[in-house]
């Protein structure tokens, strides 16, 4: 199939990889974009796959806490300068205190919920839209429970360019969870532990690493015992149980953790605008300048 500059594009944006390796990546795997992620990295030029480095959403997220209870939100707008208005920040303030109370099964329930001034989560955004002349949206929420014996750690980072809500089972000290908090917004872990990894991923990633090793010109005598080796360092990249605490790198979070008596339970990370392209970059034009200065 053709390969465009818009595929050169996504695959660069997801592996950081150079732009004639991913245009020969796509050339190999017939335009798949996931076996020319695979590729790439089995080829050592790119690392694991990050979606969305790049993004351009502006907006805000929050963390409100009460009780047992507590909500993560993102509210999205079109400018930096609309999501630092007061008026803004106070309409995600009102969103949060309604969510935790209502506690909607999903996003379109909460749209439609009715809030304590009688008009719905929906209308309340349009009629801030029209105040404040930008496009509103309420992106994602997520609602978590502890028990007595628990607590939430939340942090925003860049007064909510980054948000996280963690939840500890085992001690009532919120400043152990914050810290916890703290670490998933700087390492950006995927998962709890190495148990909630499902076999198809451990297969798949064991599957790149023994190409890599291959590829590298290392004996296959010794190849199975080097994939075991970065499959253990990969658990540690993506499972914050396993990953060396920001605050102390010489333990792990587990550890840290341990040392209250106390585990992570869950956390939500929610980062302004992941996952999201709000215009097109002038591709040709990148690619040119590129070209002038080589």
């Amino acid at each position: 199939m053709a390969i465009t500059a818009q595929m050169v594009k996504e695959l660069r944006e997801k592996t950081g990889a150079g732009m004639m390796d991913c245009k020969k990546a796509l050339t190999e795997t017939n335009g798949d974009m996931e076996k020319a992620v695979d590729y790439l990295r089995e080829k050592g030029i790119a690392k694991a796959a990050k979606k969305a480095d790049r993004v351009a959403a502006e907006g805000t997220t929050y963390v409100l806490s009460e009780g047992n209870h507590a909500v993560i939100l993102e509210v999205n707008a079109e400018t930096d300068f609309v999501a630092k208005n007061a008026e803004f920040q106070n309409l995600v303030k009102e969103i949060a205190e309604h969510l935790l109370q209502s506690k909607p099964a999903d996003l379109d329930a909460a749209l439609q919920s009715t809030m304590a001034n009688g008009s719905t989560v929906n209308d309340f955004i349009t009629q801030a839209i029209s105040k404040i002349g930008e496009k509103i949206s309420l992106r994602r929420f997520a609602l978590k429970t502890k028990t007595d014996n628990g607590a939430f750690g939340e942090y925003l980072h860049m007064g909510g360019r980054i948000g996280v809500l963690t939840v500890l089972e085992g001690t009532t000290d919120a400043s152990v969870a914050k810290d916890v908090a703290l670490h998933v917004a700087a390492m950006n872990p995927k998962y709890i532990s190495r148990d909630q990894v499902s076999e198809e991923e451990v297969a798949h990633e064991r599957e790149v690493l023994k190409q890599q090793a291959l590829n590298e010109g290392k004996p296959e005598k010794i190849v199975e015992k080097m994939v075991e080796g970065r499959l253990k360092k990969y658990f540690e990249e993506i499972c914050v149980a396993d990953q060396a605490f920001v605050k102390n790198p010489d333990q792990t979070v587990g550890q840290f953790v341990a040392s209250h008596n106390a585990k992570v339970a869950d956390f939500v990370r929610y980062e302004v605008g992941e996952g999201i392209e709000k215009r097109q970059e002038n591709f040709a034009e990148e690619v040119m300048n590129q070209v002038k200065k080589n």
